[in-house]
């Protein structure tokens, strides 16, 4: 898809990268090769220009994550899921400016790796700064913000997908559980039924000694970053197949 972009080049919105796409010039190189004008005389060479220094920076998702907006972040997924993790937290659910991280759960789509606060947390910090890609789901107004306030110094991946807005525009609503039971996801009998404010108790009945609710704590987390992989995927396969037929 990203190479189907042409909307990160300043002066382009959607409806001229579908002009483009209707004169048959799906790709950066297409538009690079064609030889009459495009949208016009004027405007091309500079197009063409930045399709060059887009060609030169594709292994480069800052270059591209600066450049497209929040909403349409989805289209660097599938040049840069080699470099993707699925990042969910959860937190103590104290007062505001109280409230701590408890877990962290990250999940690159083949191993979990998981973060628990007085443990293994600060670990974190190091893990996180071999992505390039994090994947959320309402984590722009939750999980980063709670992330950079408890690391200061933080560099986190230069791209994010936040999966609740990217759903939102293919028509699904609700909370991360509601939308996945759209997708036909279920989760075990242990954890089903499962919220935030459920997770809260069970860090707190861990603090009062009982490993069990830390091991079901876990569990739940496990759960959202894995099937974050699922909604993503089939979101982007949904996503690019409606804006490429139109």
């Amino acid at each position: 898809m990203l190479e189907h972009t042409f909307i990160h080049i300043q002066g382009i919105g959607p409806k001229t990268e579908q002009k483009i796409w209707r004169q048959g010039i799906h790709t950066w190189g297409q538009f690079l090769s064609h030889k009459r004008p495009v949208i016009s005389l004027t405007r091309d060479p500079m197009i063409r220009a930045q399709l060059e220094t887009s060609l030169e920076n594709r292994a480069n998702i800052g270059f591209f994550s600066d450049r497209l907006s929040v909403s349409e972040q989805w289209r660097l997924f599938d040049e840069f899921k080699e470099r993707v993790v699925y990042l969910d937290i959860e937190t103590s659910g104290g007062y505001p400016g109280m409230d701590e991280i408890t877990v962290i759960g990250l999940y690159d789509g083949q191993e979990v790796r998981t973060f628990v606060n007085g443990h293994n947390l600060e670990g974190f910090e190091i893990e996180i700064a071999s992505y390039k890609l994090i994947i959320t789901f309402n984590g722009s107004s939750f999980d980063l913000p709670f992330i950079r306030r408890h690391f200061p110094g933080i560099t986190l991946p230069p791209g994010h997908i936040d999966l609740r807005f990217f759903l939102k525009k293919l028509g699904y609503r609700g909370g991360l559980k509601t939308i996945e039971k759209e997708f036909g996801l279920e989760r075990d009998s242990d954890i089903d039924g499962m919220d935030g404010f459920e997770a809260v108790r069970l860090w707190r009945a861990y603090q009062w000694g009982d490993q069990k609710a830390l091991d079901l704590l876990i569990q739940y987390n496990t759960a959202d970053i894995v099937n974050l992989k699922t909604l993503m995927e089939t979101g982007y396969d949904q996503m690019k197949s409606r804006l490429l037929s139109q």
